[in-house]
């Protein structure tokens, strides 16, 4: 009888055997397959997140400078009369920018002489002073020319002549 049993139980083991072993090849192939996915997915997500800004820096526009002509104006007392005369360029993005800001010029023109028009000299005396005024300056040309219209992109103020007596 142990013949017997011995010799039903080897067909099961044979026949089960084969079942088994393509169950095991498929979950493996289903995993290989799922990780190849996932790794290209992944590839190709870092691969198209830094196209556009290597490809945007490749665009990139040189900076436009606008020279604006001379301002001179009284200053606030301190020490009887003072004044001060004041030359700058702009430094904005692009071309664009820089039509935008030359079609708009009086307007540029009064915002700045009413902004150095009410500063003392020891105020804008030192450097930090200066680099105070440039910034007063860059946020005075942003505001919008119109109302609620877009703000100006201007990167800075470049002082080209800076004089006070």
């Amino acid at each position: 009888m142990k013949a017997n049993s011995k010799t039903k139980a080897d067909p099961k083991d044979e026949a089960g055997s084969p079942n088994v072993k393509k169950k095991l090849i498929g979950i493996i192939a289903g995993a290989v397959l799922v990780l190849a996915l996932g790794g290209g997915a992944g590839w190709y997500w870092v691969q198209s997140g830094s196209q556009p800004k290597e490809h945007a820096a490749a665009k990139a526009e040189p900076p436009e400078y606008i020279q604006l002509d001379p301002f001179t104006v009284n200053l606030q007392p301190e020490n009887g009369d003072q004044y001060l005369q004041l030359q700058f360029t702009l430094q904005v993005p692009n071309a664009e920018a820089a039509e935008q800001i030359k079609a708009n010029m009086p307007i540029v023109r009064n915002r700045v002489l009413l902004l150095l028009s009410g500063k003392h000299a020891s105020e804008i005396n030192t450097v930090d002073g200066k680099r105070q005024l440039a910034s007063e300056i860059v946020a005075s040309v942003k505001q919008p020319f119109v109302a609620k219209g877009p703000q100006q992109p201007v990167n800075d103020v470049l002082f080209t002549s800076f004089i006070i007596q």
